[in-house]
């Protein structure tokens, strides 16, 4: 699913024209970055968390030439799924591998 795609399905859902669908998907977004830029964490239940991790400096290596190359420290930011989502996401792939029961019907 593209942005475009959540928005048209905000507008459908919502009933709302899609400039307003607009706004309010591009509002939360803004709201998700700032918020991380600010070092907070955001929390939504049912859904995840979202929180930046801090990545210390390193040596790495340039792939094509081979030479060493200081890879500066930095703030990367992570999600953390809730147990409902990965349970809602994973509901169809339990189901169909667990084996149906054995029919009770008898076979003389």
């Amino acid at each position: 699913m593209t942005k475009a795609d959540l928005i048209d399905e905000v507008s459908r859902l919502a009933e709302l024209t899609r400039k307003d669908s607009e706004v309010i998907v591009e509002t939360i977004f803004e709201s998700v970055v700032r918020s991380l830029r600010a070092g907070d964490k955001i929390e939504i239940r049912g859904f995840g968390s979202f929180r930046t991790r801090q990545r210390k400096p390193r040596m790495g290596r340039n792939p094509k030439t081979g030479e060493k190359v200081e890879v500066p420290a930095k703030k990367i930011p992570f999600f953390k799924p809730s147990k409902e989502l990965k349970d809602l996401v994973n509901e169809g792939i339990v189901a169909a591998a667990v084996p149906p029961a054995p029919s009770a019907t008898p076979t003389a």
